[in-house]
């Protein structure tokens, strides 16, 4: 693996166009953190939520009948990702923007804002971000969660300036948090959908570290990459949608190991070529 990876990796960093190293990560990255992935036996969504199906729950539809109930298990989670602390995968991506520059890309699933904590700066959160908040009804710009506003345990309820905060000033309606929920479409303004998609196409490597390909713009922004030459690498330690996906494709790399261990590889083969200066 290491040897087609060094290849890869020296052809993808001398070329003037397709060059750009992306990375796409999803919940495994932060499993680490102590947070759980969405669908698993402990996920998530099992932990505090009335309906135990994200789809069911995790709804537009749904906020749009229990506001309230939504925001206090928005602010259950907030909590509990400041809780968490960035762990050695994250730092590790730090690590290779540092050595890529202007050549490295991070596409994210994560609303956690962990990425950001260990200081990842070229970075497209697609699913939105628990930092921030809009109009239910379309009608302000995105803003910031007010500071004012703190995380909550899961039986905790809203306060009374906790609703006063969360109205929109425009036209009184509920803010709602900028994320991506199952019954919504991906856009640029929130998701970043162009965005990642022109990314893609010009990367030369794709690293899918954490994810599994259940959602449909990470699907196809690795179906973008191979349309136009780049290299799959998947990063995971079970088989999963994108294995099907780079089944029958020659510029794919398949690596059955934790994100930590291959992320430190990655590196490793980075700063082996930069000494050498044979990138």
């Amino acid at each position: 693996m290491k040897t087609q990876l060094d290849e890869i990796i020296k052809q993808v960093y001398t070329k003037n166009n397709k060059n750009l190293f992306t990375f796409l990560t999803g919940a495994g990255i932060s499993a680490d953190s102590g947070i759980p992935t969405y669908r698993g036996t402990d996920g998530i969504w099992v932990k505090g939520t009335k309906f135990h199906k994200p789809e069911e729950f995790g709804t537009f539809k749904y906020f749009k009948e229990n506001p309230e109930e939504v925001w206090q298990y928005t602010l259950f989670r907030k909590k509990m990702f400041e809780n968490a602390e960035p762990n050695q995968s994250h730092r590790e991506i730090v690590e290779i923007e540092n050595l890529l520059q202007d050549k490295f890309h991070l596409i994210t699933q994560n609303i956690d804002n962990l990425h950001r904590r260990a200081g990842t700066k070229r970075i497209y959160e697609i699913h939105g971000n628990n930092r921030e908040i809009k109009c239910a009804d379309g009608c302000k710009e995105i803003a910031y969660l007010p500071v004012e506003i703190q995380g909550k345990d899961i039986n905790e309820d809203l306060s009374e300036r906790d609703i006063e905060l969360l109205k929109c000033k425009e036209c009184g309606g509920w803010m709602r948090p900028n994320i991506l929920w199952f019954d919504e479409r991906y856009d640029e303004k929130t998701n970043k959908k162009f965005s990642s998609l022109k990314i893609a196409k010009n990367s030369g490597i794709l690293f899918i570290v954490g994810t599994s390909g259940a959602t449909n713009l990470p699907m196809a922004i690795a179906e973008t990459t191979l349309k136009y030459g780049g290299t799959i690498v998947d990063i995971n330690t079970e088989d999963n949608l994108f294995t099907t996906l780079i089944k029958d494709k020659k510029n794919k790399i398949s690596i059955r190991e934790t994100s930590t261990t291959a992320l430190k590889e990655i590196k490793e083969i980075l700063n082996e070529n930069l000494k050498k200066h044979t990138l």
